[in-house]
């Protein structure tokens, strides 16, 4: 089943998948708190309101911000993340110089070239933002691909930190298709098709292993890694392979990321912002919603609400 997408079905898939993601990388955080343990989501617990969110939510709101038809636009999105970024919500040392310097009037390119002495960033922060990127293009896996590339340069020079944005970008745009055409892939399709589509490095190399993987949670994060090295070679296959197995459910996707450690926030950020591409608003727990602290008033400002 083919579709036409308008710019505010596009909007609204984005929406859906930010709010997924914004979810995700809140509670996912809480697990960063002295005295909250896993368990305590396994059994329906969820920490005490509110939930702060993190970088992980503050990029993917500016992505979303200056999402438009057309190519996406880098030069916007580097203006405005680093015009709006807020260093305590847990960005790396290398990404507050990089995001001051391009406040201060280095261009970007520049900036996201001279990261980590000149090998560019090859961390997990493109791919935890760019669910709702591929969301907007789901009647595209390769425009999602192309437009990953372009979202991903803005702050990642490194190949494998480009092709972690890349995946996700794909990852979300096959599960808003999924949505639209009423039809759950079966598992390990999405990672398939989402290698199919990620450049060639260590992160294609885990999505495919993740794609042939029959062993549960641990088995997965022992594997492919959780994200505790912040790169995306060690997050975005693991991350995703909760994406394919819970698809349709949330809750689930994101207590496997809760359950497995690592960077909590982030891979529940990933898993979560693919789910709810799938899923729609619909599929998050009211009460989680209620609890995530509200998005920055910015976004709706950018988005003329």
């Amino acid at each position: 089943m083919s579709f036409t997408l308008f710019p505010g079905t596009r909007l609204a898939l984005a929406r859906d998948s930010l709010a997924g993601l914004s979810v995700g990388d809140a509670l996912g955080a809480q697990y960063f708190v002295p005295g909250n343990k896993p368990s305590d989501l396994l059994d329906a617990r969820v920490p005490a309101a509110p939930w702060e969110w993190t970088d992980d939510t503050e990029q993917a709101c500016a992505l979303v911000a200056v999402l438009n038809e057309g190519d996406f636009d880098r030069d916007a999105f580097a203006e405005l993340l680093a015009r709006q970024f807020e260093p305590y919500r847990g960005y790396g040392p290398g990404a507050v110089v990089m995001l001051r310097e391009i406040r201060e009037g280095l261009p970007w390119p520049i900036a996201a070239a001279a990261a980590f002495n000149g090998q560019g960033s090859c961390g997990n922060g493109a791919a935890m933002r760019a669910a709702p990127l591929g969301a907007w293009h789901a009647d595209s896996l390769a425009r999602a691909a192309t437009q990953g590339v372009r979202a991903a340069e803005v702050t990642h020079a490194h190949p494998e930190g480009i092709a972690g944005g890349v995946a996700v970008t794909v990852a979300a745009a096959v599960a808003a298709a999924a949505r639209l055409n009423g039809h759950r892939p079966d598992r390990g399709q999405l990672l398939r098709a989402t290698a199919g589509h990620t450049p060639a490095g260590v992160v294609r190399d885990g999505l495919k292993e993740a794609a042939a993987l029959t062993g549960g949670v641990a088995e997965a994060a022992a594997r492919l890694g959780n994200g505790g090295q912040a790169t995306a070679q060690d997050t975005v296959a693991f991350a995703l392979w909760v994406a394919d197995r819970y698809l349709g459910d949330f809750p689930a996707a994101v207590a496997a990321c809760v359950v497995a450690g690592g960077d909590v926030d982030t891979t529940a950020a990933i898993a979560g912002g693919v789910v709810a591409a799938y899923t729609g608003i619909d599929g998050i727990p009211p009460a989680w919603l209620a609890a995530r602290e509200p998005l920055p008033a910015w976004l709706a400002a950018a988005s003329g609400e």
